[in-house]
């Protein structure tokens, strides 16, 4: 990670953004107090807490120095007998932790047997841009891109570990429709293993990508300038539209409009 953290103040990036799990990620079955062979109620006792937390400073410490924000996944503990939750870091280039977000819409395993699920949506600002946050398996879920449009939000920066590869092209197209459904930009933010099938990338809000990270299965960033327009037409009609505009025009009591079984 801070490695690529270099590489992203040499390239003039003012923000990073690191996969779900970036600092760490621990396996279902590890962590299962009845494992490897069966997945049982993770046994958070084993985790090394005083390790990510010297991980967790020493990010900051790295973002500090280099006046570069830094948004990366990670797990967040509660007070016992809590589970933590599966979260997402951003540290300010002033190295100051600024907010986190707890991932909403967990998988069957994740809610069974290892996380608290999160609450609310996060958004933040970095040089006049909004941003908002996802996480997991949550690009699944439309309602959570619909939620940060509304919340006018100008990108989502969206982290996940891909799962496995058959997930990771399902993970990414949809990451590029919603761009262009909700005309903002998008982070695609996975595992580097997962890019030889689909690599990260950071999609404009014509669902496109402008940038993607290379496809070797080797740990890399992409950079992309973003560029935001203040109010974006396409992203105004759809407001509009979805504000029961249409309910007036609606055509009442004509057979021709309501029966369906006639040409």
């Amino acid at each position: 990670m801070r490695r690529l953290m270099h590489e992203a103040h040499g390239d003039g990036a003012r923000l990073v953004h690191f996969p779900e799990g970036a600092t760490c990620s621990p396996n279902k079955r590890i962590m299962s107090a009845t494992g490897p062979r069966d997945i049982g109620l993770s046994d958070w006792t084993r985790f090394e807490w005083t390790v990510l937390s010297e991980e967790l400073d020493a990010i900051s410490r790295l973002a500090r120095e280099l006046k570069l924000w830094t948004v990366f996944g990670s797990v967040h503990q509660l007070s016992a007998p809590h589970r933590p939750h599966n979260c997402l870091y951003v540290v300010s280039d002033r190295g100051e932790l600024v907010t986190r977000y707890d991932e909403r819409m967990l998988s069957n395993t994740k809610i069974s047997f290892m996380y608290a699920p999160g609450k609310t949506p996060v958004t933040f600002e970095v040089c006049g841009i909004r941003f908002g946050c996802a996480l997991g398996m949550e690009t699944h879920y439309p309602e959570i891109f619909t939620e940060y449009e509304a919340l006018d939000v100008d990108c989502v920066l969206f982290s996940t570990t891909g799962e496995t590869p058959s997930a990771a092209p399902a993970f990414a197209a949809e990451a590029l429709g919603h761009a262009a459904s909700n005309k903002y930009w998008v982070s695609y933010s996975s595992h580097a293993p997962q890019s030889v099938v689909i690599p990260s990338g950071i999609a404009a809000p014509d669902g496109h990508w402008v940038a993607q990270c290379r496809s070797d299965g080797i740990a890399a960033i992409a950079v992309a300038d973003i560029e935001i327009n203040p109010k974006p037409a396409a992203r105004q009609w759809r407001r509009t539209a979805r504000a029961d505009l249409y309910a007036p025009h609606q055509v009442q009591n004509d057979p021709r409009s309501d029966d369906r079984n006639t040409f």
